[in-house]
C-alpha cells in the first residue's frame, strides 16, 4: 500500500551545493560570492568538489588502475522471494502460490517457473536467499541502499542523511573517465525509491539519466557556447585575484569546473546516453521494454567510465511497482496478475545484461545485483484479497552477477515456508561491504555527520565471504 514518505529532496539536483543565488555571511561581495555570482546561470554544473576528490584520491594511490562499476537493479516495492528465486515447491499451496518451480543449471536448485533464463544461467549467478530485511521499509527505501540499518526516516528523523552507496563510491573515486558523472539513477519514477548524498552532500546524489545526456540535453537556451562563455567569465574572475592565491587552490577550481562543464557538453556523455549508436542486433537483443533498454543503456554508462548505475524497475510512482498486495488493492495487483507479467521481463533483462557483459569482456569488472527491499509474507491472500502477499520485512532474496566474485551458488535458506532465516544471514551492512571491496573503497572509511562527528560508511559488515573468497 502507498505509504507517505520524505520527500525532503523534492525539486533538489545533484549541482545544489553551489547555492548560487545566495549571498553568504556579511554581505560583502567576496571572492567565494563573485565566483558564485559566475556559476549561478550554469545549472550548477557542479561537480568540481567531487572531481577534485577524485584527483585527491588518485594522488594518494587510491584509485583503481582498472575501472570497476556496479550495476544494481532496484526492484522496487519488494518482490516476493517465495515466487522468484526460494520457491517451496513442496509446501501447502497457499504458501507456495500459483507458481510451479523448474530446475536450474545447478543440481537441486530450483526457481520460479517464469525465471527460465535464469535458471540456465545460473552458473553466471548467485542466488542469496537469507538476506536480513529487518528494519527496511519502502518510500522511502534507504536501509539495503546505504547499508545502514539506521537509515529509515520512518523512524529515524535523520534517516535521510545516511549516504547513498553510489554516494560513498562517487565521493571516494568519481568517474572511472573523465567527462562523465559518477552515480546516475535511470527510470526514476519516485525519489522516494532511491537513497542520496545526505551528510556527503548533495553534490554526491546521483544524476537522473532522464535529465543528462541526449536525452535531457541542455537546460532550454543553455547552448554550449553560453557555457563556454560562463567559463571564460569564471577563469577571468578568477585571474583578477590570482596573485593573492598563494596555495594554487584557484588554479584547481579552474581545472573542476572545466571538467564539470566538459562532462555536459563533452561528446563522451552525449555518446554514452545515445542509444541510437548501438547495432540493431544489440537494440533486438535486449529488445523493446523500457526496463531492457534502461539496462542497455546501464551498460554503455558503466562502459563509458560511469561508475554507479541504479535502475529503478518500476512502472509507477507509488511504493514500487514489485508491491503486490492483491488485486483488489490496485495499483498493484497479486500475485498472477501483478507479478506475473513482470518476471519475464525481468528474466529477459538480468540474463541479457548479464550476457552482453561477459561478451563486452566487461562482465568481471562490472558487479550486477538485482534486489527489493524486503519479502513477501509466506501464506497468500492478506489484507483481504485472496491473490497478493503483503510486506515481509523479515527476509528477502536476491541475486548477483560478474564483479569478478566467485558465482554459481545458493547462498543462505530459510525454513520450509521462507518465513525465517534457517541459515546465514547476510545484512544490509555485508552488501554493502561487499559493493565496497569489488570498488576498492576502503571499509574503514569515514564521513562527518552534522555534528562533525566521523561516521563509518559499513558499521556492521564485512564483504560476503562466499563471494569474495
Amino acid at each position: 500500500m502507498p505509504h507517505p514518505g520524505s520527500h525532503a529532496h523534492a525539486g533538489a539536483h545533484a549541482f545544489a551545493a553551489f547555492h548560487g543565488r545566495e549571498r553568504e555571511g556579511l554581505v560583502v561581495l567576496g571572492r567565494r560570492s563573485m565566483l558564485k555570482a559566475g556559476v549561478a546561470g550554469m545549472a550548477g554544473l557542479t561537480l568540481p568538489a567531487l572531481l577534485r576528490a577524485r584527483a585527491e584520491a588518485a594522488a594518494a594511490g587510491r584509485a583503481s588502475s582498472r575501472s570497476k562499476a556496479v550495476i544494481l537493479l532496484w526492484m522496487s516495492g519488494g518482490p516476493s522471494h517465495i515466487d522468484t528465486w526460494d520457491v517451496k515447491p513442496d509446501a501447502p499451496a497457499e504458501v507456495r502460490g500459483p507458481f510451479r518451480s523448474i530446475p536450474t543449471k545447478l543440481p537441486g536448485v530450483r526457481l520460479c517457473e517464469f525465471l527460465p533464463k535464469q535458471a540456465a544461467l545460473m552458473d553466471k549467478l548467485t542466488v542469496i536467499r537469507s538476506v536480513d530485511a529487518r528494519r527496511s521499509n519502502h518510500e522511502p527505501t534507504h536501509v539495503f541502499q546505504t547499508g545502514s540499518l539506521e537509515a529509515d526516516p520512518r523512524t529515524n528523523p535523520l534517516g535521510d542523511k545516511y549516504p547513498a552507496i553510489g554516494s560513498v563510491v562517487a565521493r571516494h573515486r568519481g568517474p572511472e573517465r573523465r567527462g562523465m558523472p559518477p552515480y546516475v539513477v535511470l527510470n526514476m519514477k519516485d525519489r522516494s525509491h532511491v537513497a542520496w548524498g545526505g551528510w556527503l552532500g548533495r553534490e554526491h546524489d546521483p544524476f537522473p539519466g532522464e535529465k543528462v545526456g541526449p536525452l535531457l540535453g541542455l537546460p532550454s537556451g543553455l547552448t554550449p557556447e553560453r557555457i563556454a562563455a560562463r567559463r571564460s567569465l569564471l577563469e577571468g574572475l578568477d585571474r583578477l585575484r590570482s596573485d593573492l592565491d598563494l596555495s594554487g587552490s584557484m588554479l584547481g577550481l579552474e581545472r573542476f569546473h572545466a571538467q564539470a562543464a566538459d562532462m555536459v557538453t563533452g561528446a563522451r556523455a552525449r555518446d554514452a546516453f545515445d542509444l541510437s549508436r548501438e547495432p540493431e542486433s544489440v537494440l533486438e537483443r535486449y529488445g523493446e521494454h523500457e526496463w531492457c533498454r534502461q539496462a542497455l543503456l546501464a551498460r554503455r554508462l558503466v562502459e563509458a567510465g560511469v561508475s554507479f548505475v541504479t535502475i529503478d524497475l518500476s512502472n509507477h510512482g507509488a511504493s514500487g511497482t514489485w508491491d503486490t498486495h492483491g488485486d483488489n488493492i490496485p495499483p498493484y495487483g497479486g500475485i498472477w496478475n501483478g507479478l506475473r507479467p513482470l518476471l519475464p521481463v525481468f528474466d529477459h533483462l538480468l540474463t541479457a545484461l548479464v550476457g552482453d557483459l561477459e561478451e563486452r569482456g566487461l562482465l568481471d569488472d562490472v558487479l550486477v545485483l538485482a534486489m527489493g527491499e524486503f519479502g513477501r509474507t509466506p501464506r497468500i491472500g492478506t489484507q483481504g484479497s485472496t491473490d497478493g502477499r503483503d510486506h515481509w520485512p523479515v527476509v528477502l532474496s536476491m541475486t548477483v552477477a560478474g564483479g569478478g566474485f566467485r558465482h554459481g551458488q545458493v547462498i543462505g535458506a530459510t525454513d520450509r515456508h521462507g518465513a525465517e532465516i534457517k541459515e546465514r544471514p547476510v545484512t544490509p551492512g555485508d552488501i554493502a561491504a561487499t559493493i565496497y571491496h569489488h570498488m576498492g573503497v576502503p571499509l574503514d572509511a569515514t564521513y562527518l555527520d552534522h555534528q562533525g562527528r566521523p561516521r563509518r560508511i559499513v558499521e556492521q559488515g564485512e564483504p560476503i565471504r562466499e563471494l569474495v573468497g
